[in-house]
């Protein structure tokens, strides 16, 4: 057989007939590297055995189709399953990305080794000694989970035939490679062959597939973008390594809703769930501090109360500076600009620094009246009640404008305890017998006029 290459962008994954510096799709230079490609006959999964139960597909009419139910399987961890869409879909392809250490593999091995279906874990980053010293510190050892450290697909497709497993969990994509392709792993290619075969795999035998993949400094898993589209489902474990909690999301989502969220906690015996996280991101203190208001926040579909804290303090070096951490900078100073032009304090010659409490990043415009109440609480050094929460944009011309789902916030405030909620008098709430005192305002000089006159 001749022996064929061709040119990958290991960027993006673009395909070229020759080389080129600067790749035309994402404009990267010096990403495109020569690779070998042969014929498509050795590349696809074959099973070796006809005992293993492949489905065969013909055509139908949309008439003809039975809409039967498919039963997802549980995977134990309520948390998954939420942001699954209720469970494991057989014959699913689901591809897991985080930054290194942020708890992949100990998510999925902790699955894994909970479920009671047959499972088989392949890992080719960790020998199996390595995985065992895992699942001791997980105290999770009495399961049906079968480990396996090997990295050629056909290897790895010979035990599978063994074994028949019910789901299978690949650690990671980026190191397996295939005979059918003569290239390094986690190339391009290799990266788009093995997916391919297990994509096969996957459909023909309704074995759910777990794949870690691995993030480039940019965020994005890496290998080919087309990887993102041939799976069924793609979820970010995102958090801060600093901070104990993390959070599961779907970016995409072929069987359920990628509103949805997990939150963990880790811990030294493995990721805990963690199912009130509002009381674990509102700080337990004494006294009542200066600087520090109660966000009523929403994290895909799940409410939070989380802890927003600002200080204002005289520039010292003469030059004035603005920072954030879990909120984005520019809206900081956006909002400060609309203090000092709209409600004029001015606050421009001052430091100002926010934080949001346990470590996570929001992006919910209804911590505007938040962070802006925190801000003015900071440099007036007037404390704002523990009870009282906070949940409505700011917009450039100071007014408090209305957000979502706001009776799923006011609703989880009132479940907290929380006697006071300041919200924009344009929201809709329908008539509920709320013990939650609910504030409506207009403009952020109402809101001063209510909290600090």
């Amino acid at each position: 057989m001749k022996t064929k290459t061709t040119f990958f962008c290991q960027n993006c994954g673009a395909q070229y007939a020759k080389w080129m510096g600067q790749c035309k799709t994402c404009h990267e230079w010096n990403t495109i590297v020569e690779e070998i490609v042969q014929t498509a006959e050795k590349r696809t999964w074959k099973p070796l055995n006809t005992t293993l139960n492949t489905k065969v597909s013909k055509p139908l009419k949309v008439s003809e189709i039975a809409l039967d139910n498919e039963k997802r399987i549980s995977s134990l961890d309520n948390e998954l399953d939420n942001v699954l869409g209720g469970g494991i879909v057989p014959g699913s392809l689901i591809l897991l990305g985080g930054e290194p250490g942020i708890g992949k593999s100990t998510l999925l091995l902790q699955v894994a080794l909970s479920m009671p279906q047959s499972v088989l874990y392949v890992s080719g980053e960790e020998s199996q000694t390595q995985l065992k010293m895992r699942a001791e510190r997980l105290q999770k050892q009495d399961s049906n989970c079968l480990l396996l450290t090997e990295t050629n697909t056909q290897q790895i497709f010979r035990h599978i035939t063994e074994i028949q497993p019910d789901v299978l969990v690949i650690d990671s994509i980026q190191t397996l490679h295939t005979n059918a392709i003569d290239a390094s792993p986690g190339s391009i290619s290799q990266i788009r062959e093995t997916t391919a075969e297990l994509i096969k795999f996957a459909k023909e035998t309704a074995t759910p597939v777990f794949l870690i993949g691995h993030i480039t400094k940019d965020g994005h898993i890496a290998g080919p973008k087309i990887l993102e589209h041939m799976v069924d489902v793609v979820l970010q474990f995102e958090g801060d390594r600093n901070h104990l909690y993390r959070i599961l999301r779907a970016q995409k989502n072929r069987f359920g809703a990628t509103s949805e969220i997990g939150i963990y906690e880790m811990q030294q015996s493995g990721l805990r769930i963690v199912s009130n996280p509002s009381e674990l991101l509102i700080s337990q203190k004494d006294e009542t501090l200066s600087g520090t208001t109660i966000s009523a926040t929403l994290e895909g579909m799940r409410p939070l109360m989380i802890e927003v804290q600002a200080l204002v303090s005289s520039a010292v070096y003469g030059t004035p500076q603005s920072s954030s951490t879990g909120f984005d900078i520019k809206r900081l100073h956006m909002l400060l600009a609309v203090l000092e032009k709209r409600a004029g304090f001015k606050l421009g010659a001052k430091d100002v620094f926010l934080n949001i409490a346990g470590g996570i990043k929001v992006d919910d415009p209804a911590i505007d009246l938040s962070v802006i109440v925190a801000v003015l609480s900071s440099n007036d050094n007037m404390a704002i009640p523990q009870d009282t929460c906070f949940a409505a944009e700011v917009g450039l011309t100071g007014e408090i404008r209305p957000v979502t789902r706001i009776e799923q916030r006011i609703a989880e405030a009132e479940k907290l305890g929380f006697k006071q909620i300041f919200i924009s008098k344009f929201n809709k709430v329908s008539i509920k017998n709320y013990q939650i005192e609910i504030v409506t305002v207009t403009k952020v000089e109402d809101v001063y006029g209510k909290l600090f006159v």
